[in-house]
């Protein structure tokens, strides 16, 4: 049964989508059995299923995309932000990338090991590894399962260079272990802040920690001399790009010491949900800002090419970057990438490893 609406959630839809060949489902009435509230919408608990891949390194080989490597300790994203790329990825499960991405979410508690494992092998040849480029690895779970924990210290052991994305402060209950690595110059943080408006988060991103926290975050992590950049991704036309210039100095004045921004992209069923969010929160302005989105992404609602999908073109996005460019040279905002070191790498073959 789709769900038209549910307090506390991004999305305001959960069709299960047929892109994949599956069954459409229909619910019969055994599902009126679960409804406790008064306007006939049932509670929607997270849930979170233990998975066992019998990987755990993601390969890469976007030319656009300045890593080749990830890890990822959760499927799905508490957070609920509405405009997130990785929702599209619940529908190999058979499940909506609309509130089941938010809610019914899956963890690997074997990836310290399994990562154990990747860096075991002969011939593994080092280079950064990315957390949280699909979805956060400090979202609301990781408190109770520490996966992303585990995960840092076997890089940590091993002196293995690595990066964390993340929207929220709780990367700072593993600052020990991010500010061991980043002294010896493997790692680098970067925190997204998509807006510091409240009125605009709870809806846009409404379990993820307020945009005040993340730029304390990154106060933190610079004074404990982590570099941190500030990531101000995506931005929204009509929606959040009047705040640009405002988190450029936010960042800034939190000790930032580089900085980038990224266009919103709608893909696959983003798109439609995305849609649907406009319509529930900001309908006097979604058809404005779908047509904005549309002239930066060549007459579509979203444009896949590589390279291009990162920048936008036309008007609007000249004009994006034009206001960034000048925000970031009249706040001093860096743009320039940290290098992190591969040669002190430690091959963990052979080590019995504490955690483990």
């Amino acid at each position: 049964m789709p769900v038209e609406s549910s307090p506390g959630r991004g999305a305001t839809r959960n069709a299960t989508p047929t892109r994949f060949n599956l069954r459409e489902r229909m619910a019969e009435g055994d599902w009126l059995d679960q409804v406790d509230a008064l306007d006939g919408v049932g509670t929607r608990r997270t849930t979170v299923t233990v998975e066992h891949p019998r990987s755990i390194l993601t390969r890469n080989r976007s030319p656009d995309i300045g890593f080749d490597r990830s890890v990822n300790p959760y499927r799905g994203c508490e957070h609920g932000c509405i405009y997130c790329f990785a929702r599209p990825t619940h529908a190999y499960h058979d499940l909506s990338p609309g509130i089941d991405f938010e809610s019914r979410l899956f963890a690997k508690p074997d990836a310290a090991k399994l990562l154990h494992s990747a860096l075991s092998a002969p011939g593994y040849d080092c280079a950064p590894i990315a957390l949280g480029t699909n979805t956060d690895p400090y979202q609301p779970i990781e408190e109770r399962w520490k996966i992303t924990r585990s995960i840092l210290e076997v890089l940590v052991e091993t002196k293995h260079p690595f990066t964390i994305t993340t929207k929220s402060n709780r990367v700072l209950r593993d600052l020990d272990l991010i500010a061991q690595a980043a002294h010896e110059g493997l790692a680098a943080v970067a925190v997204s802040v998509t807006s510091l408006e409240p009125s605009i988060s709870r809806t846009l991103e409404p379990r993820a920690p307020a945009g005040r926290k993340r730029l304390e975050a990154i106060r933190t992590l610079n004074e404990a001399g982590v570099p941190t950049l500030i990531a101000i991704a995506p931005v929204i036309p009509q929606i959040t790009d009047h705040e640009l210039e405002t988190i450029v100095e936010a960042g800034v004045a939190a000790g930032a010491r580089a900085g980038f921004y990224l266009p919103v992209r709608l893909p696959h069923e983003v798109a439609p949900l995305f849609r649907a969010w406009l319509d529930e929160h900001y309908p006097e302005r979604a058809a404005k800002v779908m047509a904005t989105i549309r002239s930066m992404r060549g007459g579509r609602d979203n444009d896949p090419d590589f390279f291009s999908r990162m920048r936008g073109s036309g008007p609007w996005a000249d004009l994006l970057r034009t206001r960034f460019e000048r925000a970031a040279k009249r706040y001093g905002l860096g743009q320039t990438k940290t290098v992190l070191r591969r040669d002190l790498f430690q091959s963990p073959r052979g080590a019995q490893m504490r955690l483990l």
